[in-house]
């Protein structure tokens, strides 16, 4: 009799861990299932392009991307919430011992290359910078754009950004304010178009965005941006001049010309090797990486054809 007994407890067992591998009883493999993905906001327009894609490829995949910020796509990720992030850093120290503890092994996986852009009032005459006039703007050192250009008639800077968790705004702080707080007349918006929407209605203001958010859908060839706004020009010299200060085409990003470059990663935590893994491979795959090409960023496998153009400032 206990055996009899035992032998249906285990059934059982068995019967429902086969049930809660996946919703309405469907398993979740590489190539199905049902999961969510947090996104930094900053590579929504990227993302989008991915996973329409990777999803006509394979129907039986049903995946729902949380745009956030990154403080929060991390912190998904760490209460298991997701178990596939896309942020521009990678899991750091502490977060990896988070994990150890709870016997889960994550990995942090290149994906592209993206970068920050500065943008301002299409009318704004304004479209050199250096990387330190930038740091001093965003510390609260310069205020005014007579202070940048003495000939300028615009009046205080109106400086904008997406989130105060955003990746960007993270990039900001410890690459170029090397760890100095932003300075507190900053403004957040909520999101990055939300930044293009008040730059392009606000002559005195700057706004910082990620690269993926400033191309021109209209152009294929990724050489010209945005129309609603100016992208600026930056410089690592003392002085920015047109012959040393680059915008963020994809050929200086891919040369790091661009000074203001970063990397996109995927955070992946999925001991199973499930869906997550299987969009993970797309992604790093031949198709994925080409989307990556198109789409003006730096794929992190693919190689980039460097084209020569005239940059008008």
């Amino acid at each position: 009799m206990k055996k009899k007994l035992m032998l249906y407890l285990l059934c059982m067992l068995t019967f429902s861990a086969c049930n809660s591998s996946g919703k309405n009883g469907k398993e979740e493999t590489l190539y199905s299932g049902e999961i969510r993905i947090a996104v930094d906001e900053s590579f929504k327009p990227i993302m989008e392009e991915e996973l329409q894609v990777y999803q006509a490829l394979t129907p039986e995949a049903s995946i729902t991307p949380v745009y956030c910020s990154e403080v929060e796509a991390v912190n998904l990720l760490l209460k298991d919430s997701v178990r596939l992030a896309i942020t521009n850093r990678r899991l750091t120290e502490k977060e990896l011992i988070s994990f150890h503890t709870r016997k889960f092994f994550p990995e942090s996986i290149q994906m592209a290359s993206s970068g920050i852009a500065l943008i301002t009032h299409h009318c704004n005459p304004d479209s050199l910078i250096t990387v330190e006039d930038f740091r001093r703007i965003a510390t609260g050192e310069i205020t005014e754009w007579k202070e940048l250009n003495p000939k300028s008639r615009l009046g205080r800077m109106q400086v904008v950004f997406d989130n105060p968790n955003s990746g960007t705004v993270h990039y900001v702080i410890d690459s170029i304010c090397q760890g100095k707080p932003l300075s507190s007349s900053l403004k957040a918006r909520k999101s990055n178009e939300e930044v293009i929407d008040y730059v392009a209605a606000t002559p005195d203001a700057i706004g910082i965005i990620g690269a993926n958010w400033i191309g021109n859908k209209a152009d294929t060839t990724r050489l010209s941006f945005n129309q609603r706004v100016r992208v600026m020009s930056v410089s690592e010299s003392s002085e920015a001049t047109p012959e040393n200060s680059y915008r963020p085409y994809q050929a200086y990003l891919a040369l790091k010309q661009y000074p203001l470059t970063n990397e996109v990663y995927i955070l992946i935590n999925d001991p199973k090797g499930a869906l997550p893994t299987g969009l993970m491979t797309f992604l790093t795959g031949e198709r994925g990486q080409r989307i990556i090409l198109k789409s003006g960023l730096i794929p992190a496998t693919q190689p980039v054809r460097i084209v020569n153009v005239k940059d008008d400032f």
